[in-house]
């Protein structure tokens, strides 16, 4: 009988034993996921990268342009003989300093000077008759009071009398003439500056009349620098002048000098005058300043670019130039924290250079946030934690107001 009930249970004992041996794996993959959650749980928080912000307000801003030119000097003196004869000795050192009135060339005096002495004699005869005309007009006159001479004798006397000083007085001319030639066969320098190289050897004849200069000075402190500047862009300045968007400069215009190394010039320039008509072939206006040249740094014919500040943006929008970059189709970009606390990329539509920042036409406003320090942690849409810092107008470096020199920030976290 116990047997037979043991038989019958054995099924249900065969049957019943499965899902308890099941139950083991089950209890194990319940107990591992809970202690994952757990671990997940207990595991390290996430870090947030920390970036420096740079809130944008509007300020004052010198608004400049770029314009290309050349250097021309102040005087140009071509040096040319005003009398023919053979050149005997060069006076000066080519490419030195010569002041005006210095002695350059000496040119052969004999002829010139045997031209003086007999315009001298002509005078001196010409004097003489005239002594000689003067009395007898006198005494024609006396013998006239008791009509002892008639009036056509008088007349004829008087009237060579006129006729002897005239001759003295031409005389005279041409003596001034001749010691005029004689003095220019000393060639000398009309003004200061430097001269340069000598065309012309001592033995070689020259011509009053010749059109190769003998020698060229130029007068390089100052100089003038002569600037072109697009229609296009002159439109666009008055435009915003008149509408009141750029106030004129209270100092008046300004130019310095950009040289071909980079380097800014180190004497600040004066706006000169603006030619009245439109060069036809490029379609540019040109203008002139004048800047010192004591150094002799600036040569005639040297190409230069001048950055003009055309006028004065009370509202500005800067941004250093560090925090921009540019995309693949070469739209300027730079990075924003949004109000959520989020990275956001924008395009910008810049304008003028303006003393290491870019001038922000559109694409920015008063109030944004932007990201200046750690641009290359911040991915758009990502959060960050931000600290405020200012930027040094000397250095172009951020300095951070609120973070003591030498601290270093406490790593930031958030909770998941």
């Amino acid at each position: 009988m116990a047997s037979r009930e043991a038989r019958n249970l054995s099924p249900w004992i065969v049957i019943m034993r499965p899902p308890i041996v099941r139950a083991v794996p089950l209890l194990a993959l319940l107990s591992l996921a809970a202690c994952g959650e757990q671990s997940q749980q207990a595991g390290p928080r996430q870090m947030v990268p920390e970036v420096g912000v740079l809130t944008l307000k509007p300020q004052e801003a010198k608004i400049s342009t770029v314009l290309p030119g050349r250097v021309v000097a102040y005087q140009v003196s071509e040096v040319r003989p005003q009398v023919t004869g053979i050149l005997l000795k060069r006076d000066f050192v080519e490419g030195a300093e010569v002041k005006e009135g210095d002695l350059l060339y000496e040119i052969d005096p004999v002829q010139y000077k045997a031209a003086l002495a007999s315009s001298e004699a002509a005078v001196q005869r010409a004097e003489a008759t005239l002594v000689s005309v003067k009395l007898k007009a006198a005494r024609k006159t006396q013998l006239l009071q008791t009509n002892a001479a008639s009036q056509q004798d008088v007349d004829d006397a008087v009237s060579a009398y006129k006729q002897g000083d005239a001759d003295v007085k031409a005389a005279e001319a041409n003596r001034e003439t001749a010691a005029i030639s004689l003095d220019r066969t000393k060639v000398t320098a009309s003004i200061s500056g430097r001269i340069g190289k000598s065309s012309i050897t001592p033995g070689a004849l020259v011509t009053a009349s010749q059109a190769t200069a003998m020698t060229t000075i130029q007068q390089l402190d100052p100089v003038y620098v002569d600037l072109d500047q697009s229609t296009s862009e002159m439109e666009r300045l008055r435009n915003q002048i008149a509408s009141g968007t750029l106030k004129r400069p209270a100092d008046g215009v300004q130019v310095e000098l950009l040289m071909e190394s980079g380097k800014t010039y180190g004497h600040k320039g004066k706006y000169g005058f603006t030619d009245a008509s439109v060069n036809e072939s490029t379609g540019s206006v040109s203008s002139r300043a004048i800047f010192a040249n004591p150094e002799r740094a600036l040569l005639p014919g040297m190409y230069v670019r001048a950055r003009v500040v055309a006028g004065v943006d009370p509202n500005a929008i800067l941004v250093p130039q560090r925090a921009v970059s540019r995309n693949p189709l070469g739209q300027a970009v730079a990075m924003f924290v949004d109000k959520d606390g989020k990275i956001e990329q924008r395009t910008l539509d810049l304008g003028e250079d303006v003393d290491g920042n870019w001038l922000v036409r559109s694409g920015a406003k008063p109030g944004d946030r932007l990201v200046v320090d750690g641009t290359q942690k911040a991915r758009p849409g990502a959060p960050v934690k931000t600290v405020e810092v200012a930027v040094d107008p000397a250095t172009g470096l951020t300095v951070n107001p609120t973070r003591q020199a030498g601290a270093r920030p406490a790593p930031a976290t958030t909770e998941q």
